[in-house]
This record gives structure tokens, C-alpha cells and sequence, in this order.
């Protein structure tokens, strides 16, 4: 047995037994979650829990609602078409008893201001933003997350795809926490089936390269 199965048990899990999370595992995965690196000891994350089924169906028809209303705003069948297909897996989070929604807070880029003050073109500032340390900091947080809930025994499945309706799902949520904006959604539970099916991966010697 590998020291590092715990990363081979996290797999994408989009359906889930009719079964309750007791909120001592809860915690302890929301714990590991919190213990990720975070640039600056900055820890810009907060996590939206939601239990309430209710709650949670309403997230969905948030979702479903804004699928509709943007395939509904274009001319072109074919892309309406394509986008109004996804939805069905943008709103598998309705099939858990838990949905966590994890928001990201600010993050200061270092030296962007001195960057700024240097009068570099907004291409150049772009490309100074592009590693999104502070999205970084969430991810880390989110992958931490999903590793502790599958080493533990349920599933998850991180989303963005329900972004698009990022803003109405804050207001529906109405998280008073200045300048934090919703940036995943993972559902949360026993997953319904124990096999551990996850897509091919790319050949290790296609993803790295040695310098010596």
C-alpha cells in the first residue's frame, strides 16, 4: 500500500446515499480544509455550509433559472443548445445532503502597486496577475478539502461550472462578508456507489519537464 493512496481515493462523485454527515466528520474535513497554504498567512477563504434540503433545491433552480436565461440570450441555436446540456451537471450538488459553497475573500498581490507606479500597460499588469495567488490559496484549501472528505469516506465533486449564477446564488446565501465572492461548490456525502472510477490521466513525461 502506497503512503499516498489518500490522493488516489479522491474522485468526482455526482451521486450520493440518502444519508447524513455527522458534524464532528463535517468539522474535521472543514478543519483540513483550513490548513492549507495560504500566501501571507492571508487564509482568504470562508466555507458556506448548507444542510437544509430546501435550501439546497433552491440553489438548483437558482442555477437551472440562470441557464435558461443565458441560452435563452442568444441567436445562436447550436450554442444555446450546448450551454442549456450542462446543466444537469451543474446542479448535481441537489443529489447530496451536503452542498459546501467555499468563498474567496481580497488578496494584495505583492508589488502590484509598484508595478502600477511604473506605468506598465495593462498587458503587462495582466500578466503580473495571472497566477491569481489568491484563487490559488482557495484552491489549496478546496484540494485539501476534497482529500481529507474521501479519506474518510465520502464524495465530492468540485464545481465552478455554477458560477454563471455566482451573483444570484450570494444573494440567495446574503454571506456578509465584504469584498468575498463564491468561487466553488463541492456537494458533500456518502458517495452511492464505493467503486473509485475517475478519467485517464495524461502521461507523466507529457506533464513535466527536467531541467538538470
Amino acid at each position: 500500500m502506497s503512503n499516498l493512496d489518500f490522493i488516489y481515493k479522491r474522485h468526482s462523485v455526482r451521486k450520493f446515499k440518502d444519508r447524513d454527515v455527522p458534524i464532528e466528520d463535517l468539522k474535521e474535513i472543514l478543519k483540513a480544509a483550513t490548513y492549507a497554504p495560504s500566501g501571507k498567512n492571508l487564509q482568504n477563504w470562508h466555507f458556506v455550509v448548507i444542510k437544509n434540503k430546501e435550501k439546497i433545491n433552491q440553489l438548483a433552480e437558482i442555477v437551472e433559472k440562470k441557464n435558461e436565461e443565458l441560452a435563452s440570450s442568444t441567436s445562436d441555436e447550436e450554442l444555446s443548445k450546448s450551454f442549456r446540456k450542462y446543466v444537469k451537471y451543474h446542479t448535481v450538488f441537489k443529489n447530496a445532503p451536503i452542498v459546501i459553497l467555499v468563498y474567496a475573500g481580497p488578496y494584495p498581490i505583492t508589488g502590484i502597486d509598484l508595478l502600477k507606479s511604473k506605468g506598465l500597460s495593462n498587458e503587462e499588469l495582466e500578466y503580473y496577475s495571472k497566477p491569481s495567488p489568491g484563487i490559488q490559496n482557495i484552491a489549496a484549501a478546496m484540494e485539501n478539502l476534497l482529500l481529507a472528505a474521501a479519506n474518510m469516506g465520502y464524495g465530492t465533486c468540485w464545481m465552478t461550472g455554477p458560477i454563471y449564477a455566482g451573483k444570484e446564488i450570494e444573494n440567495f446565501i446574503g454571506l456578509k462578508k465584504e469584498d468575498y465572492h463564491l468561487a466553488a461548490i463541492t456537494p458533500l456525502g456518502v458517495p452511492e456507489d464505493s467503486k473509485i472510477i475517475s478519467p485517464p490521466r495524461k502521461p507523466l513525461e507529457d506533464v513535466i519537464t527536467i531541467i538538470d
